[in-house]
């Protein structure tokens, strides 16, 4: 097992606490393993009345729903719970994923013909640096450390990767930032 893994360090996401800047954006777009594409996404929640945005990463599930839908076995979740972007010489285009994933993460690249998504920087994280979102982060949407560090920081607050979609459950590597005490999502 690599070293770093053993530290427990894990991905938070804070909604609240996205201001739309799009640091993470860019800063995902400078990684040279993602071809200058962003695999992170800044979305606003109702721009008529809001300027509330969201930030939209891969949540790394359990069991990945895009892996499974894949005809030709080109997506993987590797043995530290990372599911990695579609393998170039294997991907077909089907798109099979991005129908699929119930968190509307996974992008097709036209210009490629190619299914593409955060990988949480594994090319970082596997050697003990933190993923490029969460380096930029102004405001502390985005975080990548330990459990303990995350409850001094936000005492008032729950991390959560437990999700219900109907009766469907989906557990993720990712955390959601919710108020204290909350030990699910429930999406309608």
């Amino acid at each position: 097992m690599n070293q770093y893994y053993k530290l427990q360090e894990e991905f938070f996401v804070d909604m609240q606490r996205c201001i739309g800047c799009k640091s993470c954006e860019t800063a995902c777009a400078e990684c040279e393993t993602n071809g200058e594409e962003s695999m992170i996404h800044v979305n606003y929640v109702d721009r008529a009345i809001t300027i509330q945005t969201t930030v939209q990463v891969c949540m790394h599930c359990e069991d990945p729903v895009c892996a499974n839908v894949c005809p030709a076995d080109a997506i993987t979740k590797d043995e530290f719970g990372i599911v990695h972007t579609a393998n170039t010489s294997r991907c077909i285009g089907c798109s099979n994923c991005v129908m699929a994933c119930p968190f509307g993460v996974p992008k097709k690249v036209e210009h490629y013909d190619l299914m593409m998504k955060c990988n949480m920087c594994y090319d970082r994280t596997s050697v003990g640096k933190k993923p490029m979102c969460a380096t930029v982060c102004p405001s502390g949407a985005l975080f990548y450390g330990t459990r303990e560090e995350m409850e001094k920081m936000r005492p008032n607050s729950s991390p959560v990767n437990q999700f219900v979609f109907g009766q469907e459950v989906v557990k993720t590597k990712v955390n959601i930032m919710m108020p204290k005490g909350s030990t699910e999502l429930k999406i309608f």
